[in-house]
């Protein structure tokens, strides 16, 4: 099957699920910048209710989660299918919950939420992210613009996590020669860093795969594959990855105006 043809099918069996109003096609395939191995991510939208069962009993080869069954706040389950030979994942989103996130990133509030495989967390207004630049398929979403109120909070609250983390891996790790709990905090405040970089910058973020390259924090790979168990040297690393992500931090907040510590 084609990709147009797959996309029709997917799209047509996904809107007819009982309770779903709409569906998009996200990541690198919505914004056409794939690779040919990339996989195919479905976003289905309800309002308030969905049983997954009826996506189990299409009969896509896969695991189908309940909801919740990912976590329990914004990003809360979805399907891990084999379509046609694709590699299909499939999210659930709640649009009480995108009218929600919609009305608190107006204002400049969001949360960060724990979910597997993202170092730094996920921000609530990911879901508006989402929104903005996925490719609608069945239905009507809204688009948003990226509020003026969350390019002023968001990078002060992202640097805040980052600049804790890194005071944490040097006070706490660094001094005892912990390399895997230092790389881990260092990699982890790099990320939250790079979330300052491009909120200040007014740009949506739907995951981490392209976080550092996009915030130009790449360098951090060089200063932390660098690092070793010696004690001096271990401490220096985190300093040097502190100061180039608050740099560059400092730097893309500066023309939108909100003050961070350096």
């Amino acid at each position: 099957m084609d990709d147009q043809p797959f996309v029709d099918y997917v799209s047509d069996r996904l809107c007819q699920l009982p309770g779903v109003t709409a569906v998009s096609l996200g990541g690198s395939r919505g914004q056409g910048i794939h690779r040919p191995d990339s996989d195919w991510d479905f976003a289905i939208y309800y309002r308030a209710h969905f049983d997954p069962q009826p996506l189990r009993d299409i009969g896509w080869p896969g695991d189908v989660f309940e909801i919740g069954g990912w976590s329990d706040g914004v990003f809360n389950g979805g399907a891990w299918l084999q379509v046609d030979g694709r590699r299909v994942d499939v999210h659930y989103r709640d649009l009480d919950t995108i009218d929600r996130e919609l009305e608190r990133a107006s204002e400049g509030r969001f949360r960060i939420e724990p979910l597997m495989f993202h170092l730094a967390g996920i921000p609530t207004y990911l879901v508006l992210a989402e929104l903005a630049v996925s490719r609608v398929l069945r239905g009507r979403l809204p688009r948003p613009d990226y509020p003026m109120a969350l390019r002023e909070t968001a990078p002060r609250v992202w640097w805040d996590r980052a600049d804790r983390t890194f005071d944490y891996a040097r006070v706490n790790h660094a001094p005892y020669g912990r390399l895997t709990q230092c790389a881990g905090l260092v990699a982890q405040a790099a990320s939250q860093a790079a979330h300052a970089v491009l909120a200040a910058r007014g740009e949506w973020v739907t995951n981490e795969k392209t976080l550092l390259t996009r915030a130009g924090l790449r360098p951090v790979d060089e200063l932390i594959a660098a690092a070793g168990p010696d004690l001096a040297a271990l401490g220096q690393v985190v300093d040097q990855c502190r100061d180039f992500c608050g740099q560059r931090v400092r730097q893309a907040v500066a023309p939108a105006g909100p003050q961070v510590a350096s």
